[in-house]
C-alpha cells in the first residue's frame, strides 16, 4: 500500500504520515532503509508482525524525507533522528504505523485499532469526571480516544512515571469523525500545561497527535 496518508498540518511546521501494512516482509525489507546492526536487531524479534511494524515505519520515513535517515532513540524510549534536527514521535498497530515530524515543535502520536477492548482503560487511565463523561453506546470509541491523547501527551512530555489518571486530564469532547480535544498535564511540582490535541477515526482506527 506505501503512504496512505500525508498531513501537512496548518499554522504549524508538523507533518504527518501514515503507511498502511500491507507488504510481505521481504517487500518492507527492500523499501526500508535499515543500517544493519538494526536490521540485525529485528531479525531476532520473533513475532513477524513486530518485525513488519519496525521496517514500516522505517519505509515510512524514507518516503517523507526522499533520504535515508538514521533513526535511533533516548533511554526513556523517546525516538530520535541523528542526522536531522527534526522532532519525531512514532506508533504503531498490526495494520497501520504513524509518525509526527516538526523541526521546531516537540510532537505527540498514538494510533490504536477499535477493535481492541478498551475496558481496561477506564479503570487505570481515566479520572472520576472522565468517566463520568462515558457513554455507554460509544464506550469503546471514547476510551480509545482518551487512550490516545494520554499516549500522545506521555510521548510529548517524555516524562517519567506518569499516572494517566492523576496527571492528564482531557475534557470532555463530542465523538465525531475528526475533532479537537483540550487536555492538561499536571507535573509532578504541581505546574499544569495546558494542550490542544486533534484526532480522526478511519479503517476502524483512531489517531490522536499534538504538537507544542
Amino acid at each position: 500500500m506505501a503512504l496512505y496518508l500525508k498531513k501537512e498540518l496548518e499554522d504549524t511546521r508538523s507533518v504527518i504520515g501514515v503507511w498502511q501494512i500491507t507488504e510481505t516482509e521481504e517487500e518492507l525489507r527492500a523499501l526500508a532503509s535499515v543500517p544493519n546492526d538494526e536490521m540485525e536487531e529485528i531479525s531476532f524479534i520473533s513475532n513477524e508482525s513486530l518485525r513488519k511494524q519496525r521496517l514500516a515505519v522505517r519505509a515510512l520515513l524514507c518516503e517523507l524525507f526522499g533520504e535515508k535517515v538514521y533513526l535511533s532513540h533516548h533511554d526513556n524510549g523517546k525516538p530520535y533522528l541523528e542526522n536531522m534536527v527534526t522532532n519525531i514521535s512514532i506508533s504503531h498497530t498490526r495494520k497501520y504505523v504513524a509518525v509526527i515530524l516538526d523541526d521546531i515543535e516537540d510532537v505527540g502520536i498514538d494510533i490504536e485499532s477499535l477493535d481492541r477492548d478498551f475496558s481496561s482503560v477506564e479503570k487505570k487511565a481515566l479520572s472520576e469526571d472522565e468517566i463520568d463523561d462515558l457513554d455507554d453506546e460509544k464506550k469503546n470509541e471514547q476510551l480509545a480516544i482518551y487512550w490516545c491523547a494520554k499516549e500522545a501527551i506521555f510521548k510529548r512530555v517524555s516524562a517519567y512515571h506518569v499516572d494517566f489518571a492523576e496527571q492528564i486530564e482531557v475534557d470532555r469532547f463530542r465523538l465525531k469523525d475528526e475533532g479537537e480535544l483540550d487536555a492538561t498535564f499536571i507535573h509532578k511540582d504541581g505546574y499544569e500545561e495546558d494542550f490542544e490535541l486533534e484526532y480522526i477515526t478511519f479503517d476502524n482506527h483512531v489517531l490522536v497527535w499534538v504538537v507544542g
